[in-house]
């Protein structure tokens, strides 16, 4: 797979970029989706980067998940803002991974994907639950790189 626009089918993208609406529409957190072809830097620095990048550390809350790919690499992060990676701890994003890999090793990205940003929509809705005041701060479909 040399390209990064051809990782997912179009089918593939809707079922992520539903996944990420779904996921958001019950909190005011923010869920992004960032792939790129390889990395040359440590997976989660260049994740927080990225991160940074989309500005994702500018939600209301700092509540925001980014799920990052580097495709040709075979590698993934997860990364949260501040206010959620307080509440969370490191054992979630480890145990988010896990159920993500799993899929991963199969093939199933789309599925490993979808898993991850459910799992996630469900803390941000314990924690961070919608407000009818909130907006949603951040696109909802799946930036590329490289």
């Amino acid at each position: 797979m040399s390209k990064v626009e051809d990782f997912f089918s179009s089918q593939q993208e809707q079922q992520i970029i539903d996944a990420i609406r779904i996921a958001e529409k019950n909190t005011s957190g923010e869920i992004r989706v960032h792939i790129e072809r390889i990395s040359s830097k440590e997976t989660i620095d260049r994740a927080a980067e990225v991160f940074y990048y989309l500005k994702m550390d500018e939600t209301k809350n700092r509540n925001a998940v980014l799920f990052y790919l580097s495709i040709e690499d075979k590698k993934f992060a997860i990364i949260g803002d501040k206010n959620l990676h307080e509440k969370v701890g490191n054992d979630f994003w480890e145990s988010t991974k896990k159920e993500i890999l799993h899929e991963f090793k199969k093939g199933n990205f789309t599925k490993g994907l979808v898993k991850g940003i459910t799992e996630a929509g469900n803390q941000l809705k314990t924690l961070f639950p919608y407000d009818k005041t909130d907006v949603n701060e951040l696109p909802d479909h799946i930036s590329k790189g490289n």
